[in-house]
């Protein structure tokens, strides 16, 4: 064999059966048939089809089962990003005439695929009041209903069984984009208290925890349902790397302890961030005055609540007064996503992302704190030591 060839087949192959701590990491676009009986006794829709690397490989198989394990289901389906699950899911289920319910807090990309499925295919979208069961009000057309817990940004917990109920009562499918949950918070397909039919999870946040991988999930327990967003997985030729899964598939087993670890921080922040006179509400489930607070008692028993916490500035505050609030901290970096170890910060209008009027916000300036893996003590001293910043404008102003 010239030495040309014996680069590309080594006649010295080293053996492949080896136990090692972490599962090996599978690179491929090819993969080799050992003849056209095991290349044509095969199919797309086998639960493991080793046929082509878009289809999967062990190394993405291994961290599908295991995120399908993690929350309840059966089938788990891997997306390059969040909002690339949440835009399949869309495709997959909704065509000309179907309708869609989508809540007002709903994490806006969701919507933008939406409206963008609206102009070419003719689909109906319908936004509705996630705290007001009477605002969903699905026709004969409804096919899919999209829910949030908590919701995005200002974080309201609705009544999820009760919106699961009606929906299925009128034939819909529901889908609910767990990223906040994680499925550590609440369980997506608990039978008693929660059964939607899809959970979508931006894996990208907990389950990376290094805010350094992008990924998506889609779990389902129906096969029949499955094999459907699976068709629209595979001509779409959605696929992830290897390493990215391997790099997520690593952070699993910390992922419990990091959650628990971030909401405690979160609740700790909230607390303090309460008796701040420059904030008019603390937007977080597990704050008493919170809208759902009730709700994420009954779902959430364990007392998890995630790393997130909101607050809205008093209507004294301009817009440009919470801009050098936000440039002045300096242990929250300025940056979208959340999860990870470093803590995040992002400010919003509220005016200019909801449709429907927000009569429980006391403002329209909301800044949403991402909690990191930081001490809850240098975080509070970098918030006081930012919101000076305000104080020091209203000294100024007096006469």
């Amino acid at each position: 064999m010239h030495e040309q060839t014996a680069l590309i087949h080594d006649p010295k192959a080293a053996p492949m059966d080896i136990n090692t701590m972490q599962p090996p990491v599978y690179h491929a676009s090819t993969i080799i048939f050992d003849s056209t009986k095991a290349l044509f006794n095969r199919h797309w829709t086998d639960r493991y089809d080793y046929s082509y690397g878009t289809h999967g490989t062990p190394t993405t198989y291994l961290l599908a089962d295991q995120i399908a394990r993690l929350e309840g289901g059966q089938h788990c389906l891997l997306t390059p990003s969040g909002l690339s699950a949440i835009s399949l899911v869309n495709t997959a289920l909704l065509t000309t005439g179907d309708e869609v319910w989508i809540p007002d807090n709903a994490y806006s990309p969701n919507l933008a695929h939406l409206q963008q499925l609206q102009s070419s295919y003719g689909i109906s979208i319908k936004i509705y009041q996630p705290q007001d069961i009477d605002s969903f009000m699905p026709s004969k057309a409804c096919k899919l209903l999209w829910l949030e817990a908590a919701g995005s940004i200002t974080l309201e917990f609705p009544n999820l069984p009760a919106f699961i109920h009606k929906a299925h009562q009128h034939g819909a499918w529901v889908a609910l984009d767990n990223t906040w949950g994680a499925a550590v918070a609440f369980c997506p397909f608990a039978i008693d208290t929660l059964a939607v039919d899809i959970s979508v999870h931006a894996l990208t946040k907990y389950p990376s925890g290094g805010g350094d991988v992008l990924m998506g999930s889609i779990v389902s327990r129906d096969n029949k349902l499955h094999q459907r967003l699976l068709q629209t997985h595979s001509v779409l030729g959605l696929s992830v790397s290897g390493d990215d899964c391997a790099r997520i598939y690593r952070s699993l087993p910390s992922l419990q302890l990091r959650y628990q670890q971030q909401s405690a921080t979160a609740q700790q922040l909230m607390h303090w961030l309460k008796n701040q006179p420059q904030f008019s509400q603390v937007l977080h489930p597990a704050n008493p005055d919170s809208a759902g607070h009730d709700a994420w008692q009954k779902l959430c028993p364990n007392g998890l609540s995630s790393g997130l916490v909101s607050v809205v500035f008093d209507k004294r505050y301009r817009w440009a007064d919470v801009c050098r609030f936000c440039d002045a901290l300096r242990l929250f970096q300025l940056g979208f996503s959340w999860g990870g170890a470093t803590s995040l910060v992002m400010l919003y209008d509220i005016k200019k992302i909801r449709s429907l009027p927000q009569t429980h916000l006391q403002g329209d300036y909301v800044v949403r704190f991402s909690v990191g893996l930081e001490h809850i003590d240098d975080l509070t001293a970098d918030i006081a030591a930012a919101l000076l910043v305000l104080n020091y404008d209203e000294k100024a102003a007096q006469p």
